[in-house]
């Protein structure tokens, strides 16, 4: 797949290239962010249609993502996924072009009118592939009946809209709550004595969709309590809202595989290696870190370097070293299960893959007690990652 960056003028005009004097394009346009089951469909269907009439695929996506243009943020915490990974799934779906538009308030204040003749004219796109919640343009106002309208007046492409994002009449919160999970971890004095009960006994339970089970009226209450907004099952808002809360494995089932976020090992403090567990240190993070807690997953080596693409089993601890640290940084850091003599990934890019939630984050009395649940969180890990 080749991958073209195009960054629009001052009056957000792109200079789309000429990618095939004699053949017809079939174009598919978004943010993907998490390339989701839904987006998998969407993906899918374009290179179906190119494959049939034999023509160039082409995704068009977005970086930065538009929310983030619009809120005026300068860090994208939010991402589900690392530019580069949307980029590693569309080659894998068997795309041969992306994309990527750099993202600017003067390319969004263009109508969709605008954009679609753009990408007729320069582009030679005939058919364009959308989600059936598309929208597109100045205020978002190329939805998909104003498209189908331009399509059928004009002739000039046709609209192919895959319905496939899941149940709809689903409702979220409006920002991003981190809720740390409390099933499977019982006791009488409240959740913190709880919790400690629960890791001491040994007793796990993989949180699951708080949504799941409720009643439509329990919905509805729920719904109004929080101010939620309708969001689609398959979707980048029901991704983060099931990892706040450490719902990972329901997340999976929603992405078509392991949650995972891409980082640079970097040194720590290297107390982990004083205390018999050495870990890697996450820095630059790519995509959205789960809740606080322990999980069980990979590590995955990127790059070129000596040990890409090597992948190794890992417990995954992410938040703050509440036993140590007094500061509240929140940090992520794996530790990898048998791994060779002399192991190093310093400076390296990776990938950690996010399997199971094993437990919450909780302050220890000392060095001594902490080792002790280490080693437990060890042995549950391999036992989750085997199961």
């Amino acid at each position: 797949m080749e991958i073209l960056r195009l960054e629009p003028d001052e009056q957000g005009i792109v200079a789309w290239p000429t990618l095939s004097e004699d053949k017809r394009a079939v174009v598919t346009i978004g943010s993907f962010d998490g390339v989701h089951r839904g987006h998998q469909a969407v993906l899918a269907r374009a290179v179906e249609l190119a494959h049939t009439h034999d023509v160039p695929s082409v995704a068009i996506t977005f970086d930065p993502r538009p929310g983030v243009v619009h809120a005026g943020i300068e860090r994208d915490t939010q991402a589900v996924m690392s530019l580069d990974q949307r980029l590693e799934l569309m080659d894998q779906a068997g795309f041969d072009y992306a994309l990527v538009v750099r993202y600017t308030l003067a390319f969004a204040a263009r109508t969709y009118i605008f954009f679609l003749g753009q990408l007729v004219g320069k582009l030679g796109m005939r058919t364009l592939v959308l989600g059936s919640d598309a929208t597109m343009g100045k205020g978002r106002e190329g939805d998909i009946a104003a498209i189908r309208k331009l399509s059928g007046a004009t002739g000039v492409f046709e609209l192919d809209v895959v319905d496939d994002f899941g149940p709809a009449g689903i409702y979220l919160p409006r920002e991003v709550q981190y809720v740390v999970p409390e099933a499977g971890y019982e006791g009488a004095n409240g959740l913190e004595s709880g919790v400690k009960s629960g890791i001491e006994s040994g007793m796990k339970s993989e949180p699951s969709n708080p949504l799941t089970g409720m009643t439509k009226a329990q919905l509805r209450a729920w719904s109004k309590k929080q101010r939620s907004v309708a969001v689609r099952e398959y979707s980048s808002s029901m991704v983060r809202f099931l990892l706040a809360r450490g719902c990972v494995r329901d997340a999976a089932e929603i992405l078509g595989r392991a949650h995972s976020i891409d980082a640079t090992v970097v040194h720590g403090q290297a107390r982990g290696r004083e205390l018999g567990f050495p870990t890697a240190n996450m820095a630059d993070i790519r995509g959205f870190v789960p809740v606080d807690g322990v999980y069980a997953g990979y590590l995955t080596v990127l790059g070129s370097g000596e040990r890409s693409g090597e992948r190794y089993a890992a417990a995954i601890s992410v938040g703050v070293n509440s036993t140590f640290e007094q500061d509240g940084a929140r940090f992520v850091e794996v530790y990898c299960l048998d791994v060779p003599e002399g192991f190093d990934i310093y400076n390296a890019s990776v990938r950690v893959e996010f399997v199971s939630y094993l437990r919450p984050m909780v302050a220890f009395e000392g060095a001594e007690a902490l080792v002790e649940q280490m080693k437990r969180d060890v042995d549950t890990a391999r036992e989750a990652l085997e199961a």
